[in-house]
């Protein structure tokens, strides 16, 4: 005699069966397996690339002499199939308040390593100088604070830095205000060159003065040379053009040298961006070590 389960109105229901049912628990069962499993598969992933980052960061703190770790993050998923054949595609690097020479105490350092070439044992033990980078993005942000500390701009009273074009630092007139943008005259993101407003308060005659600085910023190898070609009186609001004999006795005291050093992996600056209180600067490199992320000094 075959029992069969029963409603409250006493009949059985239509297709069911003790069969159907113990296949119904065993199926959840294995769906609640899985996703258990699959969940402690990307916690150990997740934990293995952060063993790597750490090792990573404290080899670079060690090397850039810095006070606390800087942020590394290793780009992709699952992190295991990279480790597994020591190939990384992309790896980032991110530092605060670098020192670099003996003016500038903030700067902010970004290294993108892409192509990376480590075996995971070298990468967790810390031993870094194994690493190979098929392609480095470095760049440096130099901030309006730094730049300050460098003679003779020492002279100027809060400092400050805007980005200018080429045409408004030498004329005084923007050319994309009476042209329209086109590719021959917009601006190149990633040039030697870059326009710059320098503001701030000097002292003429004993009084304090607001003036504005218009200087075009050039790379030299691994000193960025600021040029002034012109200077206004006044602020946002009204400005009056610097007479002549005054810009003859002022204009050097605009006219400045900042030596960056190298930036890391030994990366020769070859662009700057100015933006609104700091200067960037950019650079490539090919076929590198990790043991070259030393910032200039």
């Amino acid at each position: 005699m075959v029992s069969r389960p029963v409603t409250q109105d006493g009949r059985t229901p239509r297709g069911t069966t003790p069969d159907s049912r113990r296949r119904g628990r065993r199926a959840r069962k294995i769906i609640i397996v899985l996703v258990v499993l699959a969940g402690l598969l990307v916690a150990a992933d997740f934990g293995l690339a952060a063993i790597a980052e750490h090792a990573v960061s404290q080899k670079a703190r060690e090397q850039l002499k810095l006070t606390d770790d800087p942020s590394v993050t290793i780009h992709g998923f699952p992190f295991s199939t990279q480790a597994i054949g020591g190939d990384y595609r992309h790896i980032s690097i991110y530092a605060a308040g670098v020192p670099l020479q003996d003016k500038l105490r903030d700067v902010e350092l970004t290294a993108e390593l892409r192509d990376v070439t480590a075996p995971l044992s070298d990468l967790t033990s810390g031993n870094t100088g194994a690493i190979k980078i098929g392609k480095l993005e470095g760049q440096v942000k130099i901030k309006a604070s730094d730049i300050a500390r460098v003679e003779p701009l020492t002279k100027v009273e809060n400092l400050r830095i805007e980005p200018a074009s080429e045409d408004y630092v030498k004329t005084g007139q923007d050319k994309k205000e009476t042209e329209p943008t086109t590719t021959a005259n917009a601006p190149d993101e990633d040039d030697s060159s870059a326009g710059v407003r320098i503001s701030g308060n000097v002292q003429i005659a004993g009084q304090k003065v607001e003036i504005f600085c218009f200087a075009m910023i050039e790379l030299d190898n691994n000193t960025i040379q600021f040029t002034p070609e012109r200077l206004q009186f006044g602020n946002d609001k009204e400005t009056t053009i610097v007479p002549p004999e005054v810009q003859k006795a002022l204009l050097p005291n605009f006219r400045a040298s900042v030596d960056v050093g190298s930036l890391p992996f030994k990366v020769t600056p070859t662009a700057v961006k100015v933006e609104s209180g700091s200067v960037t600067l950019k650079g490539e490199a090919k076929d590198v070590t990790f043991a070259g992320v030393t910032a200039g000094r």
